[in-house]
């Protein structure tokens, strides 16, 4: 019998567009389902960049656009980095693709051989141990526990170190968690990968203007580091702009290049008109980035006192991002209506069809404790939803 490859035999499907899409039948059916499964701004793109892609077209920027992206917006960003981060960069250790998911994917491929490990703090976004599956290589995860926070410690990363590890995935502010990694934690990170060569730190920044704690760190501010490092990021979060598949690595030229080796034979350059849109994202006003940051912070505050009153919830308060991954474990092998929940997944699955709240299961991000929501909607939904949710589980007994 016809079979697809080995290689696909690996992956899990994502669980999260999963959930997103069975809530989406049930919306179909005419059930009112409030969706916290995904983790997209509810935010329209700002007007002034619209404005930047319309003219884009009116331009005729409707070619094939350079494999790593047009220069303009390359330097844009190489600016951004010098303004934002201190970090620099030229132009040409910057490279552009369809969205950060492809700028992390391209790293991993770039650089992971078959049989080599890649060290990740659990809990993690879904995608990244199934992109180190598809490389050929091995996830080495390591448990960051509700108990501290979600951060991995250096002693965790220093004992899951091997010959054969080649990366660790660093994300801050953290999808699931919304942990964010102090400057002296990053620098004790750091220190312990200085201490092996040939070790690489992909630092997935993609939430870096969504923090509540103050300026953002990058793990490439240290000595040696810059060298060691992969700054993923891109416009979808901090812009409202998930759609527009905008995202980029800034990293040593040998490895933008071996990127750009990769991207010209599966895809080319990324989307002419988001491009430009980008650049003007990147060089005009930040203050609309300031407002939803604002706006995601009162959330934040909303969303965790709320939880807060939910009896059997236990609530860490998240730094950054736009995600609330509460504790969950005291419902396992509750029940009602013959219902059993005997792990995240079925209360995801049981908040959805009995609360009509989608969120996803801590299982696909490595920690069967807990369960994620986004309150990347507005505080009307987000009032509604952790009402139906108290209400689901307070039936559980």
């Amino acid at each position: 019998m016809a079979q697809l490859s080995n290689r696909l035999q690996r992956l899990a499907p994502s669980a999260t567009l999963a959930m997103s899409q069975k809530s989406s039948e049930m919306k179909a059916q005419g059930i009112d389902v409030i969706n916290m499964s995904v983790g997209e701004p509810d935010f329209n793109t700002p007007d002034h960049i619209k404005q930047a892609a319309k003219l884009a077209i009116d331009e005729n920027y409707s070619r094939y656009s350079p494999v790593p992206g047009y220069p303009d917006l390359r330097q844009a960003i190489a600016r951004k980095l010098e303004r934002e981060n201190h970090l620099h960069y030229t132009p040409n250790e910057i490279l552009v693709s369809n969205g950060a998911k492809q700028s992390v994917c391209n790293t991993v491929m770039a650089l992971v051989n078959p049989g080599e490990e890649v060290i990740i703090p659990a809990p993690y976004w879904v995608s990244y141990p199934q992109m180190v599956k598809l490389a050929g290589g091995e996830p080495v995860i390591v448990e960051a526990t509700f108990e501290q926070n979600f951060k991995m410690t250096p002693e965790q990363l220093e004992n899951a170190i091997t010959p054969k590890t080649r990366m660790i995935i660093l994300c801050s502010p953290s999808n699931p968690t919304g942990s964010v990694y102090s400057k002296a934690e990053l620098k004790a990170l750091a220190d312990v990968i200085l201490r092996h060569e040939d070790l690489f730190v992909l630092a997935d920044e993609i939430y870096e203007h969504i923090n509540y704690i103050g300026v953002h760190e990058s793990i490439a501010q240290f000595p040696g580091m810059k060298e060691r490092s992969i700054i993923v990021n891109g416009v979808s979060k901090a812009y409202a702009m998930t759609g527009w598949r905008i995202g980029y690595i800034a990293a040593p030229e040998w490895i933008v290049k071996g990127c750009n080796k990769l991207q010209g034979q599966y895809t080319s350059g990324p989307c002419s008109v988001s491009q430009k849109a980008a650049e003007f994202a990147y060089t005009q006003s930040q203050e609309c980035v300031e407002q939803m940051r604002q706006a995601f912070e009162r959330r934040r505050d909303l969303i965790v006192a709320l939880a807060k009153e939910i009896p059997g919830l236990e609530v860490n308060v998240p730094e950054g991002a736009f995600y609330l991954f509460p504790k969950c474990s005291s419902f396992y092998g509750k029940q009602t209506d013959g219902r059993v929940i005997n792990n995240s997944t079925d209360l995801a699955m049981y908040l959805l069809e009995v609360g009509h709240v989608a969120t996803v299961g801590g299982d696909a991000f490595g920690d069967p404790d807990c369960f994620r929501m986004s309150y990347a909607t507005s505080d009307d939904n987000i009032k509604e939803a952790m009402r139906r949710i108290k209400d689901a589980l307070a039936q559980l007994k």
